[in-house]
């Protein structure tokens, strides 16, 4: 349990520097250029642990299941990560940094039209805390000097369709494991970013030399080693141990932000923080008690299949009353 929570945080780590990382890459490079750059090189590092998970299993991925990952790699890449780069030039890294981190919240609401994970009262208790969350960082009646109406409503934005791709990606996820749907969705999604980049004739390499050290960063660190170590958490543990990544990482981007950026937290942030974080919270102890009685059910209905297919116990002819 030891290294699943080392690389929770890890993970947190790696997250919490993605917002400065992007804003400062994003300061000389075209949003589309950054975004594809990142998920490409992100996508290459995951690969090659995703066709060993692949081949140890005998996992054979079909025509069907490449047009899944392609539709769910451009929610997620070309259309939810391309308004997170914009969002960022529009805004305070740490105002987007815990925003962002909703996109659970999201998945939620989605998971209840299309699963059969149906919203209930703790649910909308826990998305009425993000909510509440979010009013506060949105700051209406005042918005924070860095931030825009616009920058934030791409936020927001952004994190409802991942929470789309998250949803849209779960068959996939349950015949080729997470790690080989997230590798190859990035590789699509940066595929869908390179065809849009030749349309609209957007920068492709240029910028790209004086900006090596950033573009690796973002692809490899952030955007590769990131999502491995959280894989690894989730291996090691569950899902609900990996998620506290994102339980950790509004607390940790913020303060990156001001040593890094020089940005000003003001109270408004720090309370909406706070809200997120505990949503967060108390997403991931309802997500453990569910799983929790997700097991005690299905062992209770494999003991009473086993008790069926055994039969009642001392009905034989020698305990039969004469």
């Amino acid at each position: 349990m030891k290294k699943a929570y080392f690389c929770v945080v890890i993970t947190a780590l790696l997250f919490g520097t993605m917002e400065v990382a992007c804003k400062i890459g994003g300061s000389s490079l075209d949003p589309f250029q950054l975004t594809f750059l990142r998920f490409l090189i992100g996508g290459c590092v995951l690969l090659p642990f995703a066709i060993t998970h692949l081949k140890r299993n005998k996992i054979r991925i079909n025509g069907k299941d490449l047009l899944s990952l392609a539709g769910v790699g451009f929610l997620g890449v070309t259309v939810s990560m391309s308004m997170f780069q914009f969002s960022i030039m529009m805004c305070n890294a740490s105002t987007v940094s815990v925003l962002i981190c909703v996109n659970p919240f999201f998945t939620m609401v989605f998971a209840h039209f299309f699963t059969s994970e149906k919203l209930d009262a703790g649910k909308l208790g826990i998305l009425a805390v993000a909510l509440t969350g979010i009013f506060f960082m949105f700051r209406p009646w005042d918005i924070q000097e860095g931030n825009t109406a616009f920058g934030m409503g791409l936020m927001i934005g952004a994190a409802f369709v991942f929470g789309l791709y998250t949803v849209a990606g779960k068959q996939a996820q349950r015949k080729i494991g997470l790690m080989a749907q997230t590798s190859i969705s990035f590789l699509f999604g940066s595929g869908f970013l390179l065809v849009i980049m030749l349309i609209l004739d957007r920068p492709i390499i240029d910028g790209v030399s004086g900006n090596i050290p950033v573009i690796l960063y973002a692809g490899i660190m952030v955007t590769g080693v990131g999502y491995f170590f959280y894989f690894k958490a989730i291996e090691l543990a569950d899902a609900s141990t990996g998620a506290f990544a994102f339980f950790l990482k509004p607390a940790i981007a913020p303060i990156i932000a001001v040593i890094v950026l020089k940005e000003t937290i003001l109270w408004n942030t720090v309370v909406g923080i706070a809200f997120v974080l505990a949503a967060s919270l108390l997403n991931i102890l309802h997500q453990k008690r569910e799983s929790h009685r997700k097991y005690i059910e299905d062992h209770r209905k494999m003991a009473n299949s086993r008790h069926r297919l055994k039969g009642p116990e001392n009905t034989g002819p020698e305990n039969t009353d004469k």
